[in-house]
């Protein structure tokens, strides 16, 4: 048996692209965006970024919901611009996921060291790495059912903030709109705070793509995945940029709290609870994180395994990875994806973690090559594949602004891309720094090339 089943509803759709991107970019990193690029530098970075998440959202929206597949963009890009295209996005993008596992565990661990600094971070990341583990072995439904209720701890702790800021606004002198008008705000840095905090953006947006590979099972994708699409993106939008513009108008950009990416008690959230919470605001901060880290393990432990199956079953991995167990679970390619996870989470305790932030890096790139793999699938799925398959007419769902989303989505992509070396020259001259960046990019293209050198032969 190689099928799939369709037991996700659309409420678990939904938490599924939500918990694949609300994390430490927006509980701990969104006060370090202000402080780099400025209230004015971070809210502009930040909506810029959003508008291109919702063209690619849009672009796989329609995909998805004209041909839901579990191979998601990696589907795509194998039917719509080509089977070695296919072929590198698909292990890029298992490969990003794979490493994730053993990232987001990592960091777990860590965040448990907040309470108890005298255990050895070995023995959390085991639970941790044992429960993400249980918890996809089986039927999907619990999968959907656990994300959701981790997703919905988050989306709430979001919600209670953005109440507690607007109240704590009403006491403040002009709303806090004075903190606009300090030296150096609200552009801060110029344009290399706004590019810095623009490549930043992006990788927190990095994720709402997960739900493209839900797709194949979703109960009804044809109703629920245009549903998902349009709630994902304004929730996003609403979460990230209401959250970023309290956070600016409540503290001063150049508060130097602020610049700590890596400690809880300096997190904007937990400086907005402590006026309400005192002291617990620290601890109840450092939990709901370390929920959003699991969340996000789930969710980077069920799209691999999805991705590898869809590997198996499209013969471009061995067989095996596509058989699936009594509960519709591919077990085999969930046992390998863990397997990868942990060796690369044995490399965080060799060579004092050297190999294992290598590892990061190379699939700290992979989430924007999958973006621009969805935006070019979708650009060949409406240019060379839909005139002869039906025409717009018989689309469900239609993204808007075709073609110059794709194109623009496109443009940008590739720019944040380049623009990784600008930043890494303006703090950085090693070469080895350079190529470890752009590993990913390597990769794939290697890949690609060898894919395309083995067909011909």
């Amino acid at each position: 048996m190689t099928d799939l089943s369709q037991k996700l509803q659309s409420r678990h759709i939904n938490m599924i692209a939500l918990g694949g991107s609300i994390g430490t970019g927006i509980f701990l990193a969104s006060g370090y965006a202000i402080s780099i690029g400025g209230p004015g530098g971070a809210l502009l970075a930040y909506a810029v970024m959003a508008i291109i998440v919702y063209f690619l959202m849009t672009s796989l929206g329609e995909m998805s919901t004209y041909k839901p597949s579990s191979g998601t963009f990696c589907e795509y890009s194998n039917l719509y611009v080509g089977k070695s295209f296919g072929f590198a996005m698909g292990y890029n993008y298992w490969l990003n996921w794979a490493i994730t596992i053993a990232a987001e565990i990592s960091a777990a661990a860590i965040i448990m060291n907040f309470w108890f600094p005298e255990v050895n971070s070995a023995i959390f990341s085991m639970i941790f790495f044992v429960l993400t583990f249980v918890f996809n072995i089986f039927s999907v439904r619990v999968y959907g059912e656990v994300e959701y209720g981790l997703s919905f701890m988050k989306v709430a702790v979001i919600i209670v903030f953005i109440i507690l800021g607007l109240i704590a606004l009403g006491h403040k002198p002009q709303f806090g709109t004075s903190n606009w008008h300090i030296a150096g705000a609200p552009f801060h840095n110029g344009f290399l705070g706004f590019l810095t905090v623009f490549l930043f953006a992006g990788f927190s947006f990095q994720g709402s793509e997960l739900v493209g590979v839900a797709a194949g099972e979703t109960k009804d994708p044809k109703k629920n995945i245009p549903k998902s699409i349009k709630r994902v993106f304004w929730r996003l939008c609403l979460f990230y940029i209401l959250s970023i513009g309290i956070i600016s108008l409540l503290i001063p950009y150049n508060d130097p709290r602020l610049l700590s990416q890596d400690n809880v008690s300096m997190s904007p959230y937990t400086l907005i609870f402590q006026i309400y919470m005192s002291h617990y605001a620290a601890s109840f901060i450092n939990l709901v994180i370390l929920i959003a880290v699991l969340s996000a393990a789930n969710a980077s432990m069920y799209s691999s395994t999805r991705i590898l199956w869809y590997l198996g079953k499209t013969e471009q991995a061995p067989k095996l990875f596509a058989k699936v167990n009594g509960m519709a679970v591919p077990f085999a390619a969930l046992l390998v994806t863990a397997l990868i996870g942990s060796l690369v989470f044995v490399s965080s305790y060799v060579g004092n973690g050297v190999l294992f932030s290598y590892l990061v890096q190379i699939s700290s790139l992979s989430g924007f090559i999958a973006w621009f793999g969805i935006a070019m699938s979708h650009y060949k799925f409406r240019k060379n594949y839909l005139p002869t398959h039906g025409g717009v007419s018989s689309l469900i769902y239609k993204a808007k602004f075709y073609p110059y989303a794709q194109i623009i989505s496109m443009i940008f992509i590739l720019f944040i891309i380049a623009a990784q070396f600008v930043t890494l020259n303006s703090t950085s001259n090693s070469f080895w720094s350079l190529v470890m960046i752009y590993s990913s990019v390597i990769l794939f293209a290697i890949l690609y090339c060898g894919h395309k050198i083995f067909s011909k032969k």
